[in-house]
């Protein structure tokens, strides 16, 4: 199995996660500097730290207070390793706390937006204003360093919301300056790949796609491997990698099992055709992913029952695959940090369907995952470097378990084919109002509840659906999209006179946190 990162790139900066939401964008927002990144654990040794040879170390924020027994600590040598560092929120309290300062809970928290000035405008804050907006999330913060440390900047609240060691390359900062919230976050940590840390920016994804061809040629050699498609960009990266590498020895799978959009299926038959000659299997499993789902209401049941069916299903068809001996997926990085399968990585397990692990060992393939190390919107940029059409590249993400958690409660086939309408009508007039790549997400969600209406002169108690759209950059965290009245009350109007079984649309204006993007 390939390593996270092994191989990719020359130069990288490591982040130590600490248990921050913001871990995953973080790394990103340093990809987009064109410099790798990786995702680490917060104790990995110094000495191992030394050996991964990172320009750079920055120190994710966090949930705990460093001056809680049990709260996570870094290997305290890695300051003395001559590694440039930046700490962040939780990262920089530990890092001054660390070399001699002192962390405290402060009277007067600061969440949200927050003035910060500038008083020492060279270096890591070279280019900045005199002062400029930042978003602070925290309930402690340093009240005290050491005489080695200089403050670089404060708000009205926070005398150290900025800070760099005199003799150690160490620097810190309060504030978060990943988030979209902080709009002059991206210089600074230009400032600190470039000036700090002497990067040059040679993370470039045309670079990526070349090498992974070649090490797919060599890794694969001359036997087949087999990739499934779900009709999303992630599997159709794979597929269009993998065709680059071996061309005829790709054989594809794509399981039908009913809890597909409308018109999913044939969608991806043709797009398959037009780009990919490759050996093409379909199984139409519908039938039996509802016979599994019958009576069942808890979602992760519901997840855990599609994805040991769709193991079943994926089995039976591989077998009829002579000389398979490679099993190729979809796998993003978030996946591998959220399943806790990240080398070096202590996350919790968050979701059950994603695609790491369980299947290659179950069918005794050995695993390809071309994709391990990309985030969702390089995957993207990647499939227009391989000329896959914009429709495939920019479609909306769609949950592995499909409609079945978009459809509340039990699952039948009469309630998904009228959840397939509705979001079929839902999708079509966003695409139709010139809106699908202004948002991230849209869908509609059938609910499990009846209501009353009225229709012609006769009374009704009729289902109600949900329309869901979010905008996003990352998926961590997302808003819900502001869409025209106009155009919310064409989807409504089209909904209750076009699908029948229902007479009641409702629109969610709920935010990720606290909401999901997904109702289950």
């Amino acid at each position: 199995m390939q390593v996270a990162g092994e191989g990719i790139s020359d130069e990288k900066i490591l982040v130590l996660d600490f248990g921050s939401q913001y871990a995953q964008l973080i790394a990103r927002r340093v990809r987009e500097q064109n410099v790798y990144c990786e995702i680490v654990r917060h104790d990995l040794p110094a000495d191992v730290i030394r050996k991964k040879k990172p320009c750079g170390i920055i120190l994710s924020g966090g949930p705990s207070s460093v001056y809680e027994a049990g709260a996570p600590k870094c290997d305290p040598d890695l300051f003395r390793l001559g590694i440039p560092v930046l700490g962040i929120c939780y990262g920089m309290q530990l890092a001054c706390e660390s070399l001699g300062g002192q962390v405290e809970h402060c009277e007067s928290r600061e969440y949200g937006r927050a003035a910060l000035r500038i008083s020492e405008p060279a270096g890591l804050m070279a280019g900045l204003p005199h002062e400029m907006d930042v978003w602070m999330s925290h309930g402690d913060q340093v009240s005290s360093v050491s005489e080695d440390f200089q403050p670089l900047a404060a708000t009205a609240s926070c005398p150290y919301a900025a800070v760099r060691h005199l003799r150690l390359p160490v620097f810190g900062l309060q504030f978060h300056p990943e988030v979209t919230h902080t709009p002059l976050g991206g210089t600074i940590l230009h400032n600190f790949l470039y000036a700090v840390c002497g990067c040059e920016g040679r993370w470039h994804l045309t670079d990526f796609a070349e090498q992974t061809i070649l090490r797919l040629r060599e890794q694969v050699g001359d036997q087949r491997v087999v990739c499934g498609l779900s009709g999303g960009v992630d599997s159709a990266v794979t597929a269009a990698l993998l065709y680059k590498a071996i061309g005829p020895q790709l054989s594809c799978i794509l399981v039908d099992n009913g809890l597909l959009r409308k018109d999913e299926q044939a969608a991806v038959l043709a797009e398959f055709t037009n780009h990919f000659k490759a050996d093409l299997h379909v199984v139409r499993a519908e039938d039996r992913f509802l016979q599994q789902l019958a009576g069942i209401t808890e979602p992760q049941e519901k997840r855990r029952r599609i994805g040991y069916l769709f193991i079943e299903c994926f089995k039976e068809e591989a077998a009829k695959i002579e000389d398979a001996r490679y099993l190729a997926q979809g796998t993003l990085y978030p996946d591998v940090i959220e399943s806790g399968a990240a080398v070096d990585g202590p996350a919790a397990t968050i979701k059950l369907h994603h695609n790491v692990g369980g299947l290659p060992e179950q069918l005794g393939f050995d695993l390809v995952e071309p994709l391990r190390d990309l985030f969702k919107d390089e995957v993207r940029k990647l499939g227009e470097e391989l000329g896959l059409p914009e429709q495939l590249v920019w479609r909306h993400p769609f949950p592995g378990p499909g409609l079945a958690v978009r459809c509340l409660g039990e699952v039948t086939k009469d309630k998904l084919d009228v959840l397939r309408e509705a979001d079929h009508i839902v999708v079509s007039e966003i695409k139709a109002a010139g809106l699908y790549r202004q948002t991230s997400q849209v869908f509609a969600v059938l609910l499990p509840v009846q209501s009353v209406g009225v229709m012609g002169d006769a009374r009704t108690y009729e289902n109600a659906v949900a329309i869901r759209s979010v905008n996003t950059d990352d998926f961590m965290t997302a808003d819900w999209s502001h869409l025209p009245y106009e155009l919310l009350a064409r989807i409504s109007n089209r909904i209750i006179n076009e699908v029948r079984g229902v007479n009641r649309v409702c629109y969610d204006i709920s935010s990720k946190p606290p909401a999901t993007i997904e109702w289950e």
